[in-house]
């Protein structure tokens, strides 16, 4: 469509002559090169809580929309063997008769062999019989070592066995809020996630700009947006990476802001609108370039 098209159609719109038409016109344009193509506020981070074992689920303590902590334990797998085992080499590592006994052993084979080698100076004994002491003092000291390295590979058997029965205990990996719970108790889990958890402080803004607003954001900048849903008020975001990789075919380049969200009161996977002429630039000289946003 050629100029005189526009003007036409703007004069069917009421806009009286050529003049005006082309104001409305340049209005328009510039209107459409302030806005950038895309700006959408996402989750700063969204994982999946899987299983490194496969297994039957046993429980699962939250809910779609739960907020969760890190490290909080968010299901488990069944693990009654696991419990068992553990046990077992708990006990197994704790146990001290054994080398008590052993150790009462050598100590009497060492007093036998004190006694005999008295003995032999007063020509009492042969030195077989000496050497038959010895021979029975140096079994019991090995025998106090064995008995040592069999205390040993059971605590380590506890320590394989404790991480086993925790493999079954799976956590949040991240501070965020439940997205979705794919499982249900009962069910097998193998390559498949059980929940999916979504962080929302910080929230991520996504823009995708025209070449034409190449320079307009630095790292550190301040952008005010507005976010696309009724009610929802003004935020500021901080500027924390900006594309130096222009996308040929579209003339785009991106940027991602940072904006803080402590009580979950922004929504996340709206679209959003910055608001160029509250941006606050850095002070200083510009930010070192940073790698392309993903």
């Amino acid at each position: 469509m050629n100029l005189e098209s526009v003007v036409n159609v703007l004069g069917v719109l009421g806009v009286p002559g050529r003049a005006g038409g082309v104001a409305v016109l340049g209005l328009l344009v510039s209107a459409v090169q302030a806005a950038p193509l895309a700006c959408l506020i996402e989750p700063s981070q969204v994982v999946d809580i899987g299983s490194p074992v496969v297994g039957v689920l046993a429980t699962v303590a939250v809910e779609r929309g739960d907020t969760v902590r890190r490290g909080t334990v968010v299901a488990t797998l069944r693990r009654e063997v696991e419990r068992a085992n553990l046990s077992a080499a708990s006990q197994r590592s704790e146990v001290q008769a054994e080398l008590r006994a052993a150790r009462a052993a050598a100590e009497l084979a060492r007093s036998k062999l004190a006694r005999a080698e008295d003995l032999r100076r007063q020509n009492f004994i042969s030195e077989v019989a000496v050497e038959q002491a010895r021979s029975e003092a140096e079994v019991a000291h090995r025998r106090v070592d064995a008995v040592r390295e069999q205390q040993r590979a059971a605590a380590s058997d506890t320590e394989t066995a404790r991480s086993q029965f925790a493999q079954r205990e799976l956590a949040a990996t991240i501070d965020g809020v439940v997205v979705e719970r794919y499982l249900h108790p009962g069910e097998r889990v193998d390559d498949k996630p059980i929940l999916r958890l979504a962080r929302l402080d910080p929230l991520r803004v996504e823009l995708v700009l025209p070449l034409s607003d190449l320079g307009r954001l630095k790292t550190g900048d301040t952008v005010h947006l507005k976010p696309d849903y009724p009610g929802a008020p003004r935020k500021a975001a901080t500027v924390e990476r900006v594309d130096k990789i222009v996308d040929a075919a579209s003339r785009t380049f991106r940027a991602r802001l940072n904006l803080p969200n402590p009580d979950h009161a922004t929504l996340a996977g709206v679209r959003c609108l910055p608001e160029w002429a509250a941006a606050t630039p850095t002070a200083g000289p510009a930010a070192a370039a940073v790698p392309p946003t993903r």
